[in-house]
């Protein structure tokens, strides 16, 4: 008998959940042997041997720098390009109340028009633009939310490294060595993360043959979120509401049982492990507690992080411990996703060279739940 074919129900996985979306030489979240490999390199592991600087290498140029190939990704950091004085025009007309990221989303497009070499997507080229993007973005967030302040900005200081002088910028103040180091840590732990929703948003603009402004652009948009990069902020905030353990274990006991989502627990591909970044920064807080003679948001951390597990069997992300590192940095709170982005820039780089040198447009279908057909 004839009639018509009904196609298969399509295999649906809300949010993607476990999907894989494609192949990349980058990175990969190995969650059965707990690593988070970054070119074949365990994140942990490079995080006790290596600086920013050298990740940015490695994720550039496929191999970890000798010390002659890291002075010379220094050089080039210094090296690269200035602000144009018309980024710096544009930005001092937002509005006031502009929320620092999306301070630097709008500087991102504006210096697209900067690029003589746009619509180059050579690797050699986009290696160069991703080399001049890291040198700019501390001095564009840094000074893009100083202006919103209404503050001067702040010169780059040259004879610091560049995680020192990234620090710099956001302070105002020349760190000690502690405080610099944690920070490049931070950086380094934040550079690079398999497909998140921003790198996902990133690799599916370059997939048109966008450029990488583009791709960023989408980005920064993407890690804005509260659900992506915004947790570090809302985790701070909680701890600033509260004043003891105690008093924040009751503030999480409420928020469960008003089924209110907790900002720095949980991880869509951990589930049920700690994310082995916030282990790290665990102890980078407690050096840095030690350090001021200062334990209070340790204290609170490890009271949040123990009640958190007992309670629902979850862990910290990286972005719980990060959130009072930053603090105790004299960071200001609306600048740690914008940070976030500025380091993981190198990772998304990576990604969009990798997706320009094997593009398939990305184009998938829907489970569609609407009104079926009926004729007119």
């Amino acid at each position: 008998m004839g009639g018509i074919l009904l196609p298969a129900e399509p295999l649906f996985k809300p949010g993607l959940q476990d999907v894989v979306a494609l192949e990349t030489t980058i990175s990969f979240l190995d969650t059965e042997s707990e690593r988070i490999l970054i070119k074949g390199f365990d994140l942990i592991e490079l995080s006790h041997e290596v600086g920013y600087v050298e990740m940015i290498h490695l994720l550039l140029n496929e191999t970890l720098p000798d010390s002659t190939q890291t002075e010379n990704v220094n050089q080039r950091l210094r090296d690269a390009n200035g602000i144009p004085e018309e980024v710096w025009s544009i930005l001092s007309l937002l509005p006031k109340a502009t929320h620092p990221m999306d301070a630097q989303r709008t500087a991102l497009s504006v210096l697209s028009g900067f690029d003589q070499d746009l619509n180059d997507r050579s690797v050699e080229t986009n290696v160069h633009r991703a080399y001049q993007l890291l040198a700019q973005l501390p001095e564009l967030t840094a000074n893009s939310y100083h202006l919103l302040k209404g503050k001067q900005r702040i010169r780059s200081d040259k004879s610091l490294s560049y995680s020192a002088n990234f620090l710099y910028l956001l302070t105002g103040k020349v760190p000690s060595k502690l405080e610099e180091r944690i920070f490049d840590l931070s950086l380094l732990l934040y550079s690079e993360h398999e497909l998140p929703n921003s790198t996902f948003a990133a690799r599916v603009i370059a997939s048109t043959l966008s450029d990488m402004y583009g791709a960023l652009t989408g980005a920064v948009s993407s890690l804005k979120g509260q659900l992506h990069g915004g947790a570090n902020e809302a985790v701070m905030n909680l701890l600033l509401e509260v004043g003891s353990p105690e008093r924040f274990v009751e503030l999480l006991r409420e928020k469960l049982m008003n089924k209110e989502k907790i900002m720095g627990f949980g991880h869509r591909v951990y589930a049920k492990k700690m994310d082995p970044r916030a282990l790290i920064m665990k102890r980078a807080l407690m050096d840095l507690s030690e350090h001021q003679g200062d334990d209070r948001f340790l204290r609170m951390c490890e009271a949040g992080e123990s009640f958190m597990e007992k309670e629902k069997g979850l862990y910290p992300n990286l972005d719980y411990y990060a959130a009072p590192v930053y603090y105790m940095l004299d960071i200001p709170i609306a600048l740690y996703t914008p940070i976030f982005f500025c380091s993981r820039t190198a990772g998304l780089a990576a990604h969009v060279i990798e997706q320009h040198n094997h593009n398939r447009l990305f184009r998938p279908r829907v489970h569609y739940t609407g009104t079926p057909y009926s004729s007119i």
